[in-house]
This record gives structure tokens, sequence and C-alpha cells, in this order.
């Protein structure tokens, strides 16, 4: 079975660099998998698609060493096994906050006799090898998103759920469930004590921790306190970054003239 290279930095304990797509395009997923990230996860929770959009993803970011992710759009079995069985060598699951939600999860991501993931390694056996099936359990990344009060309440509940790897903060939905404003990177307010509650849990649990960024300064911030797994903005934002960037060069955009007839 093809190795997770990226499970195999996180478990050496080096950072692992993941890209995010909103862009449901297999050209965007393709250029961004030729960057040099370790990891590439589609967004299917907040991107505007769903899984037939994000198959030929799939399929573009195999054409590179990138380890191809997904977040899935919640916490649904079958949602989470066509992921996996479509090339997901790893999910992120939005929402978890008890450790019910959590068994669940991780039981859809494992084989029997670790959890109930249904046999039927369609797309991936192409992508992973046929010896896909004897290797899955051990390769596949489990992510809990750790984005609620109730999960902060319950952070020793979840992270003692065998077979969960990681955990991931939400940055923007965990600031509005402790009474602020959503958004990222943050320096003050709860947040920031809640980001190394969260922290010091996964390290007693021997989990890796894992956040969501909006600068390479702040991911660079959050690899020096401990979190080994960190992501910078999204293929949009950069789209839209370079476009105003280039805009703003020239000044006020200049209002098109019609041509004469």
């Amino acid at each position: 079975m093809l190795k997770n290279v990226a499970k195999q930095k996180l478990k050496a304990g080096e950072p692992v660099l993941n890209g995010w797509l909103h862009i449901p395009s297999s050209l965007s997923a393709e250029a961004m998998a030729h960057q040099g990230f370790d990891t590439l996860t589609i967004d299917l929770q907040h991107g505007p698609f769903g899984f037939e959009a994000a198959l030929p993803m799939l399929q573009a970011i195999s054409s590179t060493t990138t380890v191809p992710l997904a977040r899935a759009p919640w916490n649904e079995p079958g949602v989470l096994m066509k992921l996996l069985d479509a090339g997901c060598y790893g999910v992120i699951c939005p929402m978890i906050s008890t450790r019910a939600q959590c068994e669940a999860f991780v039981g859809a991501c494992r084989y029997p006799p670790h959890g109930y993931r249904s046999f039927g390694p369609t797309r991936v056996r192409l992508y992973a090898g046929d010896d896909y099936a004897q290797g899955a359990n051990d390769e596949v990344l489990t992510f809990a998103m750790i984005e609620t009060a109730q999960a902060l309440e319950n952070l020793a509940e979840i992270m003692s759920v065998p077979g969960l790897d990681a955990v991931y903060v939400g940055p923007a939905d965990l600031s509005q469930a402790l009474g602020g404003a959503p958004g990222a990177d943050w320096g003050e307010g709860p947040v920031v004590a809640a980001l190394g509650q969260i922290l010091e849990a996964a390290q007693e649990h021997g989990l890796i921790a894992g956040v969501h960024t909006m600068s390479a300064a702040y991911a660079k911030r959050m690899l020096s306190l401990g979190y080994r797994f960190v992501t910078v903005q999204s293929d949009l934002n950069y789209l839209v970054a370079g476009a105003k960037a280039t805009v703003a060069a020239f000044g006020e955009p200049s209002q098109a003239t019609p041509a004469s007839p």
C-alpha cells in the first residue's frame, strides 16, 4: 500500500503544511498540488461543491506526491466512507463535541475490528494499491475538529477515543462559540486560551494538534508553540489576494469605455 507520507512526518514530530481547496476545479487542485504542500484538503463542508467535483480533484492531486485529504460536510458515515473509497488519505470531521460523536467518526474510517467501515475501495485501490485494505487502518488520518464550547469541556473524552490521530481547531466557529466574532489568527481573547488548552490536551493524549490560519507568520507561530499541522488560507483566498494586488498596483480601477460602433 502507498504509504501516507504526511502521517509518517507527523509521527516523527515534523510539521506538515496543509493547503485548502475551495475552488471546484481539478485544474486548480492540480496547480496547488504542484506547489509543494505536504497535504491538500478538499473542503466539502464550506466549499461550493460535492462529491462529483471532489473526485476529479483527488485524481489531479494524485499527479503529485501531495497527500490528499478532505473535510467532510458533516459526521455522516456514508459520506466519510465514500470519501475514503475515492482516495482520501485522511478526513477532517467538523463539529465533534462529544466522545460518542468522535467514536462514530473514527469508527466510520476504520475497517473491522477497529471500526465499522464498509469494504469497497473503488478508486483508492487504483491510487494506493491492491493491498489497500490490509494497511488502511494504519495509514488513514483522522482529524476531529474542535470548534465548540462543548468540545472544550469534553477534550479528554474526545481525545481518548482509540484510533483518533489528531484534532483540528476551527478558529472562527470556536470564537463564536466562546462569545466572540468569527475570525482567525487570534492574538488575544478567549480563543488564545482555548488554543493552549487544546494543545496541552492533545500532547497529553499523544495526538497531533492542527489549526487553520490566515497567514504564514501566524502558522509559524503555532508551530513554535507545538502545533504540528497548519493550514494557511485557501486557493480562493490566494486568487482574490493576487487579483487585488494586481489591481491595486494600477491605482483605482478605470471605468471601461464602450467601443464605438
